[in-house]
Parts: structure tokens; C-alpha cells; sequence
């Protein structure tokens, strides 16, 4: 079937079903970021508990290193920012799951309505 004989209704679900494909793809590429960080954040927890409480921690501040105070508040910092990083991923997760049901719901009425259309002809 052709896209000019095809209703305005499953032309519109289609366009509907386009973006909403991208917006998955959106939501898994933030994931994605996320999970990077997240992995990035538990590496830094590791090596922290690997130094002795008297050695110097730098952390990165745009494009200079700055000394930071105790390995504690260094600790908690990356504590607290790793909570912040697995809420957005449980939420992106989410977000994800539900998104491509719904897209796989409006894949399957558009693949019903282009049956049925075709039924017509």
C-alpha cells in the first residue's frame, strides 16, 4: 500500500510509532551514559579503599586537578553520587521498558490496520 492511500489515521500512527522509536533510543543511549558513570564511580570506590587515609586525592575540575581534603568526604561524595546514578538508572530502566511496550502495541495496531486495509482493496 502506498504511503498516499494509506488513511490519515495510520499515517498519523506511524509518525507516532517514528517518534516514539526515537525516544527509546534516546532513553537507552541516557542509560547507557548512566551505567558508564555508575561503573566509572564504583572503579573510584575501589581505588579509594585501596589508599592509606595520608594520601593526597585529586579530582578533576573542568580541565584543572584540585586536591580535595580527606579520603572520607572523598568517600562520601562518590557514596552519595553513586545512590544519585543507580535512582536514574532504575528510572531510565523504567522508562525504558514502558516506552518500547508501547511502541510494540502501536507497531501491532498499525500492522492490523495496514491488514485490514489491504483487506478493502
Amino acid at each position: 500500500m502506498a504511503e498516499e492511500e494509506m488513511s490519515p489515521q495510520i499515517q498519523d500512527q506511524i509518525n507516532r510509532f517514528q517518534q516514539l522509536k526515537a525516544q527509546v533510543q534516546m532513553i537507552s543511549q541516557q542509560r547507557q551514559q548512566i551505567e558508564i558513570q555508575l561503573r566509572e564511580t564504583e572503579e573510584a570506590l575501589k581505588e579509594i579503599g585501596k589508599i592509606s587515609s595520608d594520601t593526597p586525592i585529586y579530582k578533576s575540575v573542568g580541565s584543572l586537578l584540585i586536591k580535595s581534603k580527606t579520603k572520607n568526604e572523598v568517600k562520601k561524595e562518590l557514596l552519595s553520587n553513586k545512590e544519585s546514578l543507580e535512582l536514574r538508572k532504575t528510572t531510565l530502566e523504567k522508562q525504558e521498558g514502558r516506552s518500547q511496550e508501547k511502541l510494540t502495541e502501536l507497531q501491532s495496531k498499525i500492522q492490523n490496520a495496514i491488514k485490514l486495509g489491504g483487506q478493502d482493496s
